[in-house]
């Protein structure tokens, strides 16, 4: 099944079944408990779990034939997935040169972004000098550096405190709008995204319950 201008996706497999349209543009939530399937169809999308069966395209493009690295979707892991030994400029920089051959104009294009997300003037920190919510934003500064239409954010809210999970979502919210992102995340704190989401679904034993 081919839709325009959606993530249209049809999975049935020993994960669960899956039936969601999410249009291009908008913010999707799925809450539910631990162990429902949510990251497992992240994953998914991404390319790194392979569904026996079903369909999944992205604005008229039929997406489980590609690699991961030639799907149009950036992921954002729960674990935010830093390199412990690299800055927070150069975790930021593999979106652009995997081997950090980062030019003068790729720096400055960089410390844009970081600054863009809160994080200016900590360009040199390490992941242990930085606070959760601080490697999460160095994690989404790396996804926006891709440059991807699809956004996939695993539980981004996890561990912050109330005041600091609003400003993520005021964060990813406005860099959606800015950059025409689609972006489906998971939570546990949906009281976080009422209000701000286009799409709240439930996700529990590997279903959709909507």
């Amino acid at each position: 099944m081919l839709v325009a201008d959606k993530l249209t996706i049809v999975i049935d497999d020993w994960t669960g079944v899956y039936d969601l349209s999410v249009p291009s543009g908008s913010l999707a939530a799925m809450v539910g408990p631990s162990g429902g399937g949510k990251s497992t169809l992240l994953h998914a999308i991404a390319g790194f779990e392979r569904p026996s069966s079903g369909s999944l395209s992205f604005e008229g493009t039929d997406l489980l034939p590609l690699k991961p690295a030639q799907r149009p979707v950036a992921i954002v892991f729960q674990d935010h997935n830093l390199l412990p030994n690299l800055s927070a400029l150069q975790n930021a920089g593999l979106a652009l040169s995997p081997s950090l051959r980062l030019s003068a104009a790729d720096r400055s294009v960089i410390s844009a972004m970081l600054e863009h997300v809160g994080l200016a003037g900590l360009e040199k920190r390490l992941p242990s000098e930085l606070s959760g919510g601080q490697r999460q934003r160095v994690a989404l500064a790396r996804a926006m550096l891709t440059t991807r239409p699809l956004l996939l954010l695993d539980e981004p809210l996890t561990g912050l405190d109330p005041a600091m999970r609003a400003g993520m979502i005021d964060l990813i919210d406005t860099l959606r709008r800015e950059k025409g992102l689609t972006v489906l995340m998971t939570t546990h704190t949906p009281e976080d995204i009422e209000g701000r989401a286009d799409q709240i679904l439930t996700v529990a034993d590997g279903r959709i319950t909507r």
